[in-house]
């Protein structure tokens, strides 16, 4: 199993472990900081250095409780040896800025407009980020008042941080997981991980994210898109 270093501090940009195997595919490391693309979020990319070559990581997945490595050329090293790795901090940092703003706006729609609609899936990029909304009546300005509502709040001072609660607590919580696939997986689940947003929302969340709303930035919409008579996707960028 790999431990998940990102989990323990998001802001690790440099780490220290062993490798547990090596494949055609990739690297399995006991500990890693690199993200696995996952809920909308993309994969960390960065270095592993030993003995005093470095090697490229390009891509970062789950395989079952491990997370694989893959690597821009072969592997230098063997099972057991001691890697020192090193993430994309610009990249890493402005996933955890826009994952952090997605929870922020669904957490007003959910909270303040949960009668007119509901966020149903997100995708985040490291220049922007996009949601689908569901809406019975929509219009530009609800999103836009939407999206003013986000920023009052990224403007202000709320702490982020995560909250590991059990299965039983989980599903006691209406609203945790909010689409059919996420309360699913609640059902899997021995413990479940969550993502705070101190006095608007909590939701079950696998993705990093920054530890105050101020570091977010002001998020301006620029593109919307219709996808049928209730949903559209709504692509916006930070500044």
């Amino acid at each position: 199993m790999t431990r998940r270093l990102f989990w323990e501090d998001p802001y690790m940009k440099e780490f220290n472990a062993h490798v547990l195997s090596v494949s055609e595919d990739g690297v399995v490391l006991d500990a890693t900081a690199f993200y696995p693309t996952g809920g909308g979020q993309p994969n960390d990319t960065g270095n592993l250095s030993f003995n005093g070559t470095t090697v490229r990581v390009v891509d970062v997945v789950k395989q079952g409780d491990d997370i694989l490595h893959l690597l821009d050329g072969p592997a230098q090293f063997s099972a057991g040896a001691a890697v020192h790795g090193t993430i994309d901090w610009e990249r890493r940092y402005a996933h955890m800025r826009y994952h952090t703003a997605i929870h922020i706006i669904d957490g007003i729609v959910a909270t303040r407009h949960s009668s007119q609609g509901m966020l149903t899936g997100s995708q985040i990029y490291q220049d922007r980020a996009r949601f689908d909304i569901d809406v019975e009546d929509f219009t530009r300005e609800f999103v836009e008042s939407v999206v003013q509502e986000a920023n009052q709040v990224t403007h202000e001072d709320h702490r982020v941080y995560q909250r590991l609660i059990s299965r039983e607590e989980a599903l006691r919580m209406p609203g945790l997981a909010r689409t059919e696939p996420g309360k699913e997986l609640l059902n899997s689940l021995e413990t479940v991980r969550t993502i705070v947003i101190e006095g608007l929302d909590e939701q079950a969340d696998g993705g990093t994210h920054v530890s105050n709303t101020r570091e977010v930035g002001t998020i301006r919409v620029t593109k919307i898109q219709s996808k049928g008579k209730r949903n559209k996707r709504v692509e916006f960028v930070l500044e």
